[in-house]
């Protein structure tokens, strides 16, 4: 189990200059970075990759960042946009040497509409094609997708573990794994820890964030059924902080951050790093 950052906590989007923060993860105890790529375009990924390698960092996650023009379930220009920058961000995924693409692979992040029983089916239906097509091209280049359930604020399309579950059967495709997020389980969630025992194999991303998504251990998450459930399913995969403050401010409006929710940044990541290293 290796301890990771997502890189939304200092800055948007990450470009190539964006390295500069590898040192200080280090210094602070990462062993793995979580890179949200916004856009192809912003990065070079053999130069992030060296400096990584310089830093001894591994890039643990590149996180799919799905905006309104790219949506699965969206209109035909939509799916295919989505579908067409998940694929490219494979072949970064290569270069980088990183085993994992994260998030919510599904649907536009906020698209959250309540649509009769028959239209959500017909939207499964269609994830369910993209998806294979995705994890069909992932396999080929011996990568991973890990679709995460967001909360009901931001999606209305998987919110539970039982529900990604269901999709990732339907997928059928031994490429599409299991995410899951403190944050949007303690909303979705009736027990975390049941959930992620649920999960058992499948589960293979995990990000531990604070209910206010602030620094994880500083909130009112009960923390132990946590880490006994990932150390009864034996979980092997990266543990990352995902966290967003009001100093990015793209990021901080688009996750609904209207309050600085800790002192610093820095304290999120160096504080959360110490919490979950004796936690886990």
């Amino acid at each position: 189990m290796r301890i990771g950052i997502n890189t939304f906590l200092f800055t948007s989007p990450f470009t190539n200059e964006s390295t500069k923060l590898f040192k200080t993860f280090k210094k602070w105890g990462f062993q793995t970075v979580e890179i949200p790529v916004e856009d192809t375009s912003h990065i070079d990924p053999r130069h992030v990759k060296k400096e990584l390698d310089a830093n001894r960092l591994v890039c643990g996650s590149v996180c799919a960042c799905m905006g309104p023009d790219r949506d699965l379930r969206g209109t035909p220009e939509q799916q295919q946009t989505g579908l067409d920058y998940m694929m490219k961000l494979i072949d970064q995924m290569v270069d980088l040497d990183c085993p994992s693409m994260i998030g919510p692979v599904y649907s536009a992040v906020g698209r959250a509409d309540a649509v009769p029983a028959e239209e959500y089916k017909q939207q499964w239906a269609t994830v369910v094609g993209h998806l294979k097509t995705l994890c069909k091209y992932a396999e080929q280049k011996g990568r991973q997708v890990c679709l995460e359930p967001l909360n009901r604020f931001e999606t209305d399309f998987i919110n539970t573990c039982d529900q990604g579950l269901k999709m990732i059967k339907d997928v059928g495709s031994k490429a599409l794994k299991l995410h899951l997020d403190t944050f949007h389980m303690n909303i979705e969630e009736k027990h975390q820890g049941k959930a992620i025992r649920k999960a058992g194999k499948t589960l293979a991303h995990f990000h531990a964030c604070g209910s206010d998504r602030g620094t994880p251990g500083n909130d009112h998450i009960d923390w132990k059924p946590i880490a006994a459930a990932l150390r009864a399913i034996k979980y092997k995969g990266d543990v990352v902080i995902e966290s967003f403050t009001t100093d990015v401010k793209v990021i901080a409006r688009a996750a609904a951050i209207w309050r600085r929710i800790e002192p610093t940044r820095d304290e999120i990541a160096v504080k959360g790093i110490k919490f979950l290293k004796k936690t886990l």
